[in-house]
């Protein structure tokens, strides 16, 4: 075979070594040749972006900024000013105790702008049941300071247990939100006000403090009084009341790979309008752990509300406990592939009211065994199936179990 002896200069850089066959010549240039056009493609779109002002990143799910979603976090580690994101979730659902329903549940945009490296504008719009029901679920600017101190004003999330800042439907296996996170810690809960947060000086631990709106517990009891709490959220509703606030606090230890173990708090009025002197304590205990293909989490909360005589409603629901644990394993984790299969199974048990009722109904405890199973064809979409199996000690409600089929996705 000839032998060259050459070489063969590409933008200033010797690219072919001297005495190389022809073959390897050619597939050399032809490597070569693959690594500009990529270069130049990558120019080509950081141009566009440029010109647009649009960001065509994709979600990294390695990534989120202090405890939030992925797809929340877009805006964070974009390269343009404008961040356009979201998720969706869908489900259809048959109860052995009514009629089979499906539910094109919720379609989510995040608008995110980067007025400056230092201000963060980033928003959540809920399409809710195909369209019923829209509403802002956050809006609010961030002004990021440094690594310990930053402050974020608006309409935000109250940062309290595990879902209601992760509320994405690739980040929780089960079709429906776990009841604890939607009654309890009444998810998706958001609230005007002022928060500061940061890291705890160079240590592995986060922190979240501020003022928010108080919720009105008098009118959620009004409501439900199974779901007194999350009825008594005011949120970004139409010139929502806002004569009283509340404190909110969080604390996040990272310092172990893949584990989280954190605690959070809420202590204010307990309702707005003119009726004063009721004060509310919220505060959940939360963690998880991940290790390859084994992923572990749970949440424990209690709620107990003071002087709830002045609401002059003697059967009002003034406490609230439960917890749940949460188990899974990615039955794809011993194949070459990156599509995963979790398996999963959930145990809940909550009492919105704690035996705080009549003697007539002294006992509204839930308890949930679900199973499941999740598939990822792609990091950022899912397909669900599970089935739930419910009992309360409340013997006025009939046990009832759930199969339920969904799926997800974040952008």
């Amino acid at each position: 075979m000839t032998r060259l002896t050459r070489s063969l200069v590409v933008g200033g850089m010797i690219t072919l070594s001297a005495s190389a066959s022809v073959e390897e010549d050619i597939a050399q240039l032809q490597t070569e040749l693959e690594h500009y056009k990529e270069m130049t493609q990558s120019l080509i779109d950081e141009v566009s972006d440029v010109k647009s002002g649009f960001n065509y990143a994709v979600v990294d799910t390695t990534q989120a900024h202090y405890g939030m979603g992925n797809a929340a976090s877009k805006v964070y580690y974009s390269k343009s000013p404008l961040s356009i994101g979201g998720y969706g979730e869908m489900y259809w659902a048959n109860p052995d105790n009514g009629d089979n329903f499906a539910d094109v549940y919720r379609f989510i945009p995040y608008i995110g702008y980067r007025f400056s490296d230092q201000i963060i504008l980033n928003t959540e719009i809920e399409f809710e049941h195909g369209g019923d029901k829209v509403v802002v679920e956050f809006l609010y600017l961030d002004f990021l300071l440094n690594t310990n101190v930053n402050i974020r004003l608006g309409n935000l999330l109250v940062p309290m247990g595990l879902i209601n800042l992760r509320h994405e439907p690739t980040l929780f296996n089960t079709v429906q939100r776990p009841e604890l996170e939607r009654n309890l810690i009444p998810s998706t809960w958001n609230e005007n006000g002022v928060l500061v947060y940061g890291s705890v000086g160079e240590s592995d631990v986060e922190y979240t403090l501020g003022l928010v709106n108080a919720l009105d517990l008098k009118s959620g009891n009004e409501a439900s009084q199974t779901q007194w709490i999350r009825k008594g959220r005011i949120g970004s509703r139409n010139k929502g009341v806002m004569n009283r606030v509340a404190v909110v606090g969080r604390l996040d230890y990272r310092g172990y790979n893949g584990l989280l173990i954190g605690a959070s708090a809420y202590y204010g009025d307990a309702a707005q309008g003119a009726v004063s002197g009721s004060r509310a304590f919220i505060y959940a205990l939360h963690a998880s752990y991940e290790s390859g293909a084994f992923k572990a989490k749970g949440v424990y909360t209690a709620t107990s509300v003071s002087d709830a005589e002045v609401w002059n409603n003697p059967e009002a629901a003034t406490k609230a406990q439960g917890y749940y644990v949460n188990v899974e394993y990615n039955a794809f984790a011993p194949l070459s592939t990156s599509m995963r299969l979790p398996v999963f199974i959930q145990y809940e048990a909550y009492d919105p009211t704690q035996k705080t009722l009549s003697p007539q109904n002294p006992d509204n405890e839930v308890r949930h065994i679900n199973v499941g199973i999740n598939f990822f064809p792609h990091e950022q979409v899912v397909l669900k199936m599970d089935y739930m199996m419910t009992r309360y000690d409340n013997t006025l409600k009939a046990d009832a179990n759930t199969f339920a089929l969904g799926l997800g996705f974040v952008f």
